[in-house]
């Protein structure tokens, strides 16, 4: 998300940074590229109007302007109008009423409603450990409320059972009735969409809101729709007590328009966006970390709370172990490959990471995917056990029939032993630099997988990170080796 104007701004921001010295002319020049930047961003007028403003009058005071790093200082003046823009701090579900605490999810139909209730139920019981209940008022569209009990199935959520017949207003009244007598903590409710925003759907959504009282009123949209998304947000903010966005679809929306327009033009705030088809697909909004992404600071942060919700905690801390004795062997290279997958893949690590447009690059020409992944894994399962723990031994031979048998050429099975062959040596002057625990010391980390996990600054996912990535403020590096790999 938001590729386009990140580079666009990235190009923008390095000129100034290589400058020595900064007059007014030159910070006012970087502000009209940032402006069109934005603007071709599909970024709403008055809002671009607003932040450019804003941000060119910090930006050629005095104080910048004579500032040694005068680059950085205006970088930082952008990153604060751009969070401040996006709604400051991190807006949270709002859960504290007596159970069941209804939340209301409303939008146009095709706008991913459905799923996205899914998604907030699934995280729910999951994250949080919430009893929640699902029910569907959509009886317009076929197969809608069956629709829904199937993606409750899969998440392991209940779904209230489907009464042929009855109106929106009766299976939410029936709804609330069931949640209170079983003792549920959140119910959810997911109203009918349209086509297009008539009188029909609000007065709808009014009638359900009386009856259902909800806590939160969550408005859908998708954000491919650029500045259709912010006007249909503002059409419902006007007739309905909206509490919050949920912006779908985030993960196709290069240029993120309807992300930066949405909290200024609606006043409400963005708290959950959807970044793909799979049901724990759903990203809570924080304002600065999506800055930190936009200006290709990354959003480091984020990447540890994914490694510390798909690490497995056994296997990371036996990977530690072997680490700390300079013990790498293949076997404990396919667990880091597959600890990559679970975090999303490539692509989901690229968008959160600074400094590493090697990987990007090679992204968008198509020289590194997930493919990319999953080749490697074939090639480390198409080896003999002995061959996993002992890979000096595969010769030739051996290197053929690992190819034929994973589908891959000699010249990357090549590229693979070369590339654990570096990530070994990596681990032997790991061991001699004192191990885990003095390595972990450098960036804050104390060295047991705990802290690694949890601490900013420490390794994601800790000895079972990311390789090549070794801490919360470095550069991320591929695996040695890798970029070599993925040129076929």
């Amino acid at each position: 998300m938001f590729e386009s104007l990140s580079d666009r701004l990235g190009g923008v921001f390095d000129r100034l940074r290589g400058r020595g010295a900064l007059n007014e002319a030159d910070v006012r020049q970087a502000m009209r590229e940032v402006r069109i930047a934005l603007l071709e961003a599909d970024v709403a007028l008055p809002v671009v109007r607003d932040f450019v403003d804003k941000v060119t009058e910090q930006a050629v005071g005095q104080q910048v302007l004579r500032s040694i790093t005068p680059g950085q200082q205006v970088v930082k003046i952008v990153n604060d109008a751009l969070v401040e823009m996006l709604g400051s701090d991190a807006a949270e579900l709002d859960l504290e009423a007596v159970p069941p605490v209804v939340i209301m999810m409303v939008g146009l139909q095709g706008s991913g409603k459905t799923t996205t209730t899914a998604k907030i139920a699934r995280r729910l019981s999951g994250k949080d450990g919430k009893k929640v209940m699902m029910a569907s008022l959509d009886v317009a569209r076929p197969a809608a409320q069956e629709q829904l009990r199937v993606l409750g199935e899969q998440n392991s959520v209940t779904t209230l059972p489907v009464v042929a017949g009855q109106m929106p207003v009766d299976i939410a009244r029936r709804a609330l009735q069931s949640a209170k007598l079983q003792g549920y903590d959140v119910l959810l409710l997911d109203t009918a969409g349209r086509l297009h925003v008539d009188q029909a759907l609000m007065d709808e959504m009014k009638a359900v809101a009386e009856v259902a009282a909800p806590q939160e009123i969550l408005l859908v949209v998708d954000a491919l729709t650029g500045q259709d998304a912010v006007n249909v947000a503002k059409s419902f903010t006007e007739q309905v007590p909206l509490t919050g966005v949920v912006l779908t679809r985030m993960d196709g929306d290069a240029r993120g328009g309807a992300a930066l327009s949405m909290r200024a033009v609606t006043g409400r705030p963005i708290k959950f966006v959807g970044t793909g088809e799979k049901s724990d697909a759903l990203e809570q909004f924080h304002p600065g970390r999506v800055a930190g992404r936009i200006l290709g600071m990354g959003d480091v942060v984020s990447l540890v709370e994914r490694a510390a919700e798909t690490i497995q905690v056994e296997e990371a801390e036996k990977l530690a172990a072997k680490m700390a004795k300079g013990l790498f062997d293949l076997n404990d290279m396919r667990a880091q490959f597959n600890q990559m997958r679970r975090m999303g893949g490539l692509g989901a690590l690229a968008g959160m990471l600074p400094g590493i447009k090697q990987v990007k690059q090679a992204m968008a020409s198509g020289a590194a995917d997930d493919k990319v992944l999953v080749r490697m894994d074939a090639m480390i399962g198409s080896m003999t056990p002995k061959e996993r723990t002992k890979p000096e031994i595969i010769n030739a031979k051996r290197k053929i029939r690992i190819a034929k048998g994973s589908g891959t050429t000699v010249q990357e099975v090549n590229k693979l032993l070369k590339m654990h062959q570096d990530m070994s040596s990596a681990m032997k002057k790991l061991k001699k630099m004192g191990g885990l625990k003095a390595f972990a010391g450098l960036f804050g980390g104390k060295g047991d997988l705990g802290a690694m996990l949890g601490q900013p600054g420490g390794m994601p996912g800790g000895g079972a990170g990311l390789p090549g990535l070794p801490g919360g403020n470095a550069p991320f590096n591929l695996p040695p080796g890798f970029d070599k790999f993925t040129k076929r």
